[in-house]
């Protein structure tokens, strides 16, 4: 699904340069259900965003489902974010006026979808992060741990390819986590979307088939595993 070939990242700090990643090459299949592991400052989330469209490699080439994002413009990044990935961020970035339900339509409306045509579709994603009866409910009125299944339902209502998220386990405590990863892995096998995390907490890559442990921006291991009882 992805290939990132050579892959270098430099950012300009004050009147030096910061170079974030070094010749990384990788691929990462669909369906995958992966981790980029390491401390602060290891480059987890710069991959990470170059992956979806909203940074750029200073140097290298990626590309998803053999196009290559390097050379699209910024309309055309939009519309790859769009119609192919979601996002779920470490503070949930739930819109705070709307309720459960509207913030999981909101991305089929920023599709041109038609309310009346997804409707159901949004129920079900709901259902299926368990928080039907919280649909009428606006952000401020959920747990940590409900907020980030909105999150998720949001992240995979408009069928994405790949879902992209970064530390979505660090605002919650142990029980949530838990019962946070065990929702994203059956809904990556329900609904076969890749799941590529950022993180530095353990139990992520208790869960994860693949972790890819990154140190000062270079690839330092690359390990797949078996995990409950599944070919790695």
């Amino acid at each position: 699904m992805f290939s990132m070939e050579n892959v270098t990242k430099v950012y300009r700090v004050g009147e030096q340069d910061f170079t974030a990643l070094h010749s990384i090459s990788l691929e990462i299949e669909s369906g995958s259900f992966l981790s980029f592991v390491g401390p602060s400052g290891s480059g987890k989330t710069t991959l990470l965003n170059i992956l979806g469209g909203l940074d750029r490699p200073t140097t290298g080439e990626v590309r998803f489902q053999g196009k290559s994002l390097s050379v699209m413009s910024r309309v055309e990044l939009a519309a790859f974010r769009r119609d192919h990935v979601g996002f779920i961020f470490q503070s949930y970035n739930l819109l705070p006026v709307y309720d459960v339900y509207e913030n999981v339509l909101f991305p089929l409306i920023l599709m041109g979808r038609r309310e009346a045509d997804v409707r159901d579709r949004v129920r079900e994603l709901v259902h299926e992060v368990g928080l039907s009866d919280q649909i009428h409910k606006k952000p401020a009125t959920l747990s940590g741990g409900q907020c980030q299944r909105v999150a998720i339902a949001r992240a995979l209502v408009k069928n994405p390819a790949v879902v992209l998220a970064d530390e979505p386990t660090a605002n919650l405590d142990a029980e949530n986590s838990y019962h946070i990863l065990e929702l994203m892995q059956k809904l990556n096998r329900d609904f076969n979307a890749a799941f590529v995390f950022s993180t530095h907490d353990e139990k992520v890559t208790q869960f994860v088939r693949r972790e890819i442990q990154l140190e000062d921006g270079y690839v330092k291991a690359d390990r797949t595993r078996k995990v409950g009882g599944e070919a790695a």
